[in-house]
């Protein structure tokens, strides 16, 4: 179980990774033309969002979801103070793209610093999917890992439809980690209850679309970085790849737009699910930070 718990961080790292160098393409006739088959990590088009960035790094949200394992390692626990903080801190001089939740947020603290509520409205996934830390450290818990995943989701994305993806995604990994397929784990947490209705529905159409051309499907509900597109495109490559994690996240990635919130999500699921061998080794490697997720999952893990 831990052997999966560990893919499961590492993947969802690691899809975020292949992503930096098409991320937010739209045009997937230009990914083709510029950037061919992302069958590896590249560093960012010199024009992109990241282009400050490098072969190896991350976005900006596998930038913070590293912060929020860094802060609960220090612990072994999570603490919305101490995750606000290095979240905080993460931004000061930061060398990389700030999105508009982050933007607000970051206002929000500085007019009204943590206990108040400082999280934007933004209905991006990227808030939700950055919780594969906290699937690791409370996969024993879920009562602890869904309030821990709700205030750490609400810091920067307060917006309904986001806690929703968020709580889904968190039951849904928690049960695939305890040996409950992909498939099954979502229509259970589906059963728990989603809510946002809307989300809901967009949920069944993403488990619907099992097996249909990746291009077309993600390009129908929409490339963009909100919850009601890029959740049910997670979903569907959680379905049609539920044995090729490397297949799923190149997918992912030619597809264009908010691949990585897309693949932070889709890697967490079927990281857990597939374990350390599904996940290709030269990107595990390539990883610039690599050496310190594994010393920072090995803390968590002896001080279980």
């Amino acid at each position: 179980m831990t052997t999966h718990a560990t893919a499961m961080v590492q993947a969802s790292f690691v899809a975020d990774s292949l992503a930096l160098g098409a991320h937010w393409v739209y045009d997937i006739a230009e990914i083709d033309r510029r950037i061919g088959r992302v069958d590896d990590l590249r560093a960012p088009l010199p024009d992109s969002f990241h282009a400050t960035k490098g072969r190896g790094d991350f976005t900006h949200y596998g930038d913070q979801a590293l912060v929020l394992l860094e802060s609960i390692a220090a612990t072994g626990r999570f603490s919305l103070d101490g995750f606000s903080r290095s979240w905080r801190s993460l931004f000061d001089g930061y060398q990389g793209y700030i999105d508009k939740a982050t933007a607000t947020t970051l206002e929000n603290m500085d007019k009204s610093p943590p206990p108040q509520p400082t999280g934007s409205s933004s209905s991006d996934l990227g808030g939700a999917a950055r919780i594969a830390p906290l699937v690791f450290l409370y996969r024993n818990n879920l009562e602890q890992l869904l309030e821990a995943v709700h205030l750490q989701t609400s810091m920067s994305h307060n917006n309904v439809a986001t806690l929703a993806g968020a709580e889904f995604l968190a039951r849904t990994t928690f049960e695939v980690l305890q040996g409950v397929d992909p498939r099954v784990a979502m229509e259970n947490a589906l059963d728990a209850g989603v809510a946002d209705i809307d989300l809901d529905n967009r949920i069944r159409g993403g488990l619907d679309s099992g097996g249909k051309d990746t291009r077309k499907v993600i390009g129908h509900f929409g490339q963009m970085c909100g919850i009601a597109a890029a959740l049910p495109g997670a979903i569907h490559l959680i379905v049609t790849y539920p044995d090729d994690l490397k297949t799923a996240l190149i997918e992912n990635v030619m597809s264009g737009g908010d691949s990585a919130a897309r693949g932070l999500a889709a890697g967490m699921v079927l990281g857990a699910h597939l374990g350390p061998d599904a996940l290709p080794e030269q990107w595990l490697d390539g990883l610039n930070q690599k050496t310190h997720i594994s010393a920072l999952l090995a803390s968590l893990e002896n001080g279980a």
